[in-house]
């Protein structure tokens, strides 16, 4: 082995040393209650220090938009990632961003890589596992899908914003819901005034909605939004993504009072910033066409079938996906690039709102 393959003690002590003073800065920085965008992103030693708590909170499980208020009680679970010196934070302080995971469930290289990246850098961040807390409705991939809806994860969403605005340090006005793919539909779907009525009556309200790679498969018959803004974050090459329903989607939330951005990343299929190189996986969603109706109700736009449940929504979904499988692949040039758009869309809103 060549020699300057091996790490001597004095490159050790230094790496040490620096990656203290990284932690250091980060602990002085967050205790200010400040917070700063970074690129590149922190680095794993720079985030050492950064603890995650797992937390519980109450929520509820909504087949559909309709049943919102009449929903079996769930108990929301995820991992909370604070700023380093979190303890002696001034209060309403803390911006911070809720994480909705995809069909694949949380994923290391993705929430749990983003959420101590981002406390690093000030804002706290929360992971919600919406699958883990239904687990009698489903453990395989199918199951889940089928029984855990976008609702549900809609109302996770919700109660963790009802979470975090009771924690001292968290400002309620900056939060921002992050979504990706299944769970970037249930963030568009989120920006909906009338889905923010029916599960934040008190009038809490996320500050900004970001979506990765997340199919455009519902419009609402009600364009109103909250008035927040939506970044919609997707791949020229994923299969999942139609751009021309994509756009519909976004003229829709523009018409109902919220600005919309669309970023699109030439080369990039599904899921870029996950920790698998390029295979094909699962089966095309991105035929399938609903509409949220203005009480609630979902319905396959083409047969006006309404989706009430497992075997309704099961028909529904066999009637419109496609039996082809699409890419997804990581490529870390675009997650750099991801990471700095979202970075530019979060200093937008923090800034704006504190």
């Amino acid at each position: 082995m060549p020699d300057d393959a091996i790490m001597r003690p004095s490159a050790v002590a230094r790496l040490a040393a620096a990656a203290g003073l990284i932690l250091t800065v980060l602990a002085a920085t967050a205790a200010r209650g400040d917070w700063t965008m970074r690129d590149p992103w922190p680095a794993p030693e720079e985030t050492s220090g950064v603890e995650a708590t797992d937390v519980r909170f109450p929520s509820s499980s909504p087949f559909t938009p309709v049943s919102i208020g009449k929903a079996e009680p769930a108990t929301a679970v995820g991992r909370l990632y604070l700023p380093p010196g979190s303890s002696g934070l001034p209060p309403r302080s803390v911006p911070a961003v809720v994480m909705l995971h995809g069909s694949g469930g949380v994923l290391s290289a993705r929430e749990l890589t983003y959420g101590p990246q981002l406390a690093a850098m000030g804002i706290a961040a929360l992971a919600i596992d919406s699958f883990a807390a239904r687990r009698e409705k489903g453990t395989g991939f199918t199951e889940r899908l089928l029984n855990i809806t976008e609702s549900m994860v809609l109302a996770d969403a919700y109660a963790a914003l009802a979470f975090l605005a009771q924690r001292p340090e968290i400002d309620p006005a900056r939060v921002v819901l992050v979504g990706f793919s299944y769970g970037g539909m249930s963030t568009m779907y989120a920006l909906s005034a009338g889905i923010a009525e029916r599960l934040s009556p008190g009038g809490l309200r996320f500050a900004g909605h970001v979506a990765y790679y997340a199919p455009c498969i519902a419009r609402f018959e009600d364009v109103r939004t909250t008035g927040a803004p939506l970044l919609m974050l997707y791949g020229e090459k994923d299969e999942l993504i139609d751009p021309a329903r994509c756009a519909a989607v976004a003229e829709d939330f523009r018409r109902g009072g919220s600005e919309v951005r669309i970023i699109s990343y030439p080369e990039a299929v599904h899921q870029w910033d996950g920790a698998f190189g390029l295979r094909p996986i699962g089966r095309l969603l991105n035929p399938c066409r609903f509409v949220v109706e203005k009480d609630g109700t979902v319905r396959d736009e083409r047969t006006r079938l309404a989706m009430t449940g497992p075997i309704t929504r099961r028909i529904s979904l066999f009637l419109c996906i496609k039996d082809k499988p699409y890419m997804i692949g990581a490529d870390p040039a675009v997650r750099a690039q991801s990471n700095r758009d979202l970075g530019a869309f979060l200093s937008h809103i923090f800034e704006r709102k504190g």
